[in-house]
Formats: C-alpha cells, sequence, structure tokens
C-alpha cells in the first residue's frame, strides 16, 4: 500500500467500457520516488490535493466491485497528514 497526493484528473473521452464509473486520477507518491507520477482508479471521490492510500498489482482486485483492467486504486482518503 502506498500514499499519495492526489495531483489531478484525467478526462478521457474513449476507455475501456470496464472502466465507466471509476474517476482517473494523477498520484505523486507521498514518499520514496516523489517524481513518479502514476493515475489510480478511484470510487471514494478523492480531490486534488488530498492524501490518499493506494494498492497496486493484483491485490486491487479485492477493492474492485467488478473486473476491470485496473493496476492502481484509492482505498482511503487521509484524514490527516503523519508526522514524519
Amino acid at each position: 500500500m502506498l500514499l499519495g497526493k492526489v495531483m489531478g484528473n484525467i478526462v478521457s473521452t474513449r476507455k475501456n467500457d470496464k472502466l465507466t464509473g471509476y474517476k482517473l486520477l494523477l498520484i505523486k507518491p507521498y514518499y520514496g520516488d516523489e517524481d513518479r507520477i502514476f493515475v489510480a482508479a478511484d470510487q471514494l471521490g478523492a480531490g486534488i490535493g488530498e492524501l490518499v492510500m493506494i494498492t497496486t498489482g493484483s491485490p486491487v482486485r479485492f477493492g474492485l466491485d467488478k473486473e476491470a483492467p485496473i493496476d492502481a486504486l484509492v482505498v482511503g482518503i487521509v484524514d490527516k497528514e503523519p508526522d514524519l
């Protein structure tokens, strides 16, 4: 599981039908390789600037309502940033 900051939204007029209902977000890792921005699907309603918890890889399928080609999924919105 990763922590990341929502940097923006991705708008796609054409996408796989199984992605319907998911918002696509640009995520910047909170720690580690901070230069690597990636896309994560979201059903929770995270907004720009929020800190979110993300799961990646095969565990994503446990957080999905339906089968979809998703590699990273927002699974939580963090209420308070951790003190590091």
